[in-house]
């Protein structure tokens, strides 16, 4: 009797791809059945979940160990580890029991095991999804209490930079404070500097007019010279406006000198300058502390108008500035009749005279209080040149022709003090 057909029913592809990717991964070992052996794989009796009998193959599985469990969801923790342990290992069951299905072949049995090795890859699906989903929950409240973390440091850190703002704007109203303070310590000091460099000049002065020495006398006689040169500049300005022959009056000076350059011209009118200033002096010690304090003659001459200096630029303003030089120079005499008055003009060229005649008067004043016996000396024209006694004007190369030269006419004297002597000054041409 021929055994009635057997309708099999095959698993889809899809579950045949997923147990040998399965197989592969857990590395499970196909087990070999034969229909004279039985294999009854049994679950852990020890297991805590109730025990269900499936009929496959007498075969006793753990059905309730397999569903998941609605405690302990909210993160992927102890018990979902446990419950993930549990669920592979119903599913090697599972996987088991779809294997001795085939031996001999059931069609119920298969597709039970089938829907069971099945129901375990979804659980193990929505582990996998629950476990990601609460990874991003847990990293996105990471993520926020970092970011709170962050956003108060940055409250802190802002708070801290405003305080650092308001000290540097503070140290800045401090620092420009405290520079003003500078600047004016500094002009102040200044100040301060060109006062006591004043009082120590003058308190020179005082020593020099007071306690006079050669080497006073010296620059004395230096401010005399350039004195004079000063005041023949506007002379002779005046004579040439005048329409005075320049060429003749030098000669009527010095007489027929051969001069070195035409610019030397000028040296004549110094001479008779000089020679005015000096005529007929004599030395005496006098007091010039009281000119000295002041820095215009003029009003030294006013507040003493009977000094002897006062008496010294009367006296030689008439020698000087003859009276047709006067005249021809400003239409009259007015200047003039002042003088003769005891008057002394508030003019410029009476005040550049008065200059002249200060330091030529303190000249022979200081000379007078280094020595009694002081002289002023005076050298003819053609002598023979001497350094010991004379400065050439023209700074001459005196070399081996020194002898040759010779003295056409003097520009300032000189002045014999004691052992020491200040040369005069001389305009100098070579002998014929």
């Amino acid at each position: 009797m021929e055994n009635p057909a057997v309708k099999t029913t095959r698993p889809s592809s899809n579950i045949s791809e997923i147990l040998s990717r399965f197989s592969k991964a857990c590395k499970l070992r196909s087990f070999d059945v034969f229909p004279s052996e039985s294999t009854d794989v049994r679950p852990d009796s020890n297991d805590p979940c109730e025990e269900t009998k499936d009929k496959l193959g007498g075969t006793e599985i753990c059905a309730e160990n397999y569903k998941p469990s609605k405690k302990n969801r909210t993160f992927c923790g102890d018990d979902e580890i446990s419950k993930l342990f549990d669920i592979v290992s119903g599913l090697k069951l599972a996987y088991v029991q779809f294997q001795k299905a085939h031996l001999p072949y059931d069609t119920e049995k298969i597709i039970a095991a089938d829907n069971l090795v099945v129901s375990q890859f979804e659980e193990l699906c929505r582990i996998k999804r629950q476990c990601k989903k609460t990874k991003l929950i847990t990293k996105a409240k990471l993520d926020s209490s970092r970011l709170d973390r962050l956003k108060e440091e940055i409250d802190v850190k802002e708070r801290n930079l405003e305080k650092l703002k308001a000290q540097v704007k503070s140290k800045d109203c401090e620092f420009q404070f405290l520079l003003e303070e500078l600047h004016c310590l500094i002009a102040m000091s200044n100040k301060l500097d060109e006062k006591l460099n004043q009082n120590s000049l003058e308190i020179k002065k005082i020593d020099m007019w007071r306690f006079p020495n050669i080497s006073s006398l010296e620059s004395v006689f230096q401010a005399a010279s350039k004195s004079i040169h000063d005041f023949a500049k506007p002379l002779i300005v005046l004579m040439r406006a005048s329409g005075w022959d320049l060429d003749k009056a030098a000669g009527s000076i010095v007489g027929e000198v051969m001069y070195a350059k035409k610019s030397d011209k000028k040296y004549p009118f110094e001479s008779y300058i000089a020679r005015r200033m000096f005529q007929d002096t004599n030395l005496e010690p006098c007091n010039i502390y009281d000119l000295t304090r002041f820095d215009d003659p003029l009003d030294a001459l006013m507040a003493f108008p009977d000094s002897g200096f006062s008496k010294f630029c009367r006296q030689k303003y008439l020698l000087v500035v003859h009276p047709s030089m006067e005249a021809s120079f400003f239409g009259n005499l007015d200047q003039r009749g002042l003088v003769l008055l005891g008057k002394h003009p508030r003019t410029i060229f009476y005040r550049i005279f008065a200059k002249m005649a200060k330091w030529v008067w303190i000249l022979e004043t200081i000379a007078a209080s280094l020595d009694k016996k002081a002289k002023i000396f005076v050298v003819r024209r053609g002598t023979r040149f001497s350094d010991v006694y004379m400065e050439s004007v023209e700074q001459l190369l005196l070399g081996e022709g020194q002898a040759d030269l010779t003295v056409q006419f003097i520009t300032m004297p000189g002045f014999k003090i004691g052992d020491s002597t200040i040369r005069s000054r001389v305009y100098l041409s070579e002998m014929k």
